[in-house]
């Protein structure tokens, strides 16, 4: 990929995609970004309406506009968020992300379908829920390289994992080292033998630096969780968090950084598990993937994760996508 020509698809461009377009023109990383929707008019508007500020000293004069999948040709990275998302309602915490599966199995089918009559060189990062089930779908069923196609997976949870544990000691998220693994959803886990403040475990972090409140690790699991309806009840959707996310990971790419983040892939034997897609820490680089790390768990996280595979595996099955 060049430095000076990087083009950006982004396919859906509701609350969410929409966010990404938002995102990717302020990296000044691009110098073509295309949005691709079904409503061909709603496109067009996102791309005029972000095309207006290119003039503004903060983004740079970068080529911004509609177009349809003919343009996955020479893009250098596809970010998919079409599909139905949860919408608020008093059942929200049952309505969780594998509910959409039956609804965006076929979603997905369409984009990649669409998307490989034109190239099966981009790397593509899907935001699509459920996460989990569409990277599992998206790499297994339609010949493209595994490693170019990964998901956001729980970057954004443990985003928001270093955001609480940071807020409680009091320092800068980006000085917490942490993970949140396993499904995007209601079964993610933080991984406690590995979080670190300035090298710091977390049994430790409440005698460096007194915090009113000892550490709860039960009730910050369940805060990480729990924030993501918050979010959705008081907003309505949630698009900013994870349109970063995605961004970040396009960036990494870009960059060829092997940046280490935890991204839903096809697990091949990690942990024992095999066929079935979940987010374990994972260094991005120029070809997407390029290698998932097994890191030290305990056995507690351990089975956490397995747990996690069961409850994606079963939604897996559910809509016939079992290999």
């Amino acid at each position: 990929m060049g430095s000076i020509r990087s083009k950006l698809v982004v396919v859906g461009v509701g609350h969410v995609g929409s966010q990404v377009l938002n995102c990717a023109a302020s990296l000044k990383l691009f110098s073509e970004i295309v949005a691709i929707d079904k409503i061909e008019s709603k496109a067009k508007g996102e791309a005029l309406d972000i095309s207006h500020f290119t003039s503004s000293d903060y983004i740079n004069n970068v080529n911004i506009r509609s177009g349809g999948y003919e343009e996955c040709k020479d893009a250098d990275i596809i970010i998919i968020s079409a599909g139905p998302s949860i919408m608020p309602n008093k059942d929200i915490k049952k309505l969780d992300r594998l509910a959409l599966a039956s609804q965006n199995v076929p979603v997905m089918k369409e984009i990649i379908s669409s998307i490989t009559k034109y190239t099966k060189d981009a790397v593509i990062i899907i935001i699509t829920n459920p996460l989990d089930v569409m990277v599992y779908y998206a790499q297994n069923f339609f010949g493209y390289s595994k490693n170019k196609i990964f998901g956001t997976g729980t970057s954004l949870d443990s985003a928001r994992f270093k955001r609480i544990i940071a807020d409680k000691y009091n320092v800068d998220p980006k000085s917490v080292q942490g993970y949140m693994m396993g499904e995007h959803g209601n079964s993610a886990f933080p991984a406690w033998s590995l979080l670190r403040i300035a090298g710091i475990s977390y049994d430790d972090l409440d005698k460096y630096f007194n915090p009113k409140e000892h550490l709860d690790c039960d009730n910050v699991a369940s805060e990480v969780v729990e924030v993501a309806y918050s979010v959705l009840n008081m907003k309505g959707y949630t698009n900013s968090g994870i349109a970063m996310a995605a961004c970040r990971l396009a960036e990494a790419v870009l960059l060829n950084e092997r940046t280490i983040l935890p991204v839903s892939s096809t697990l091949e034997g990690e942990y024992g598990l095999r066929d079935v897609a979940l987010s374990i820490p994972t260094i991005i680089g120029k070809n997407g993937i390029e290698k998932r790390i097994q890191v030290p768990l305990s056995d507690d996280e351990i089975n956490k994760l397995k747990e996690s595979a069961e409850s994606v595996l079963k939604t897996i099955k559910s809509v016939g996508l079992e290999k």
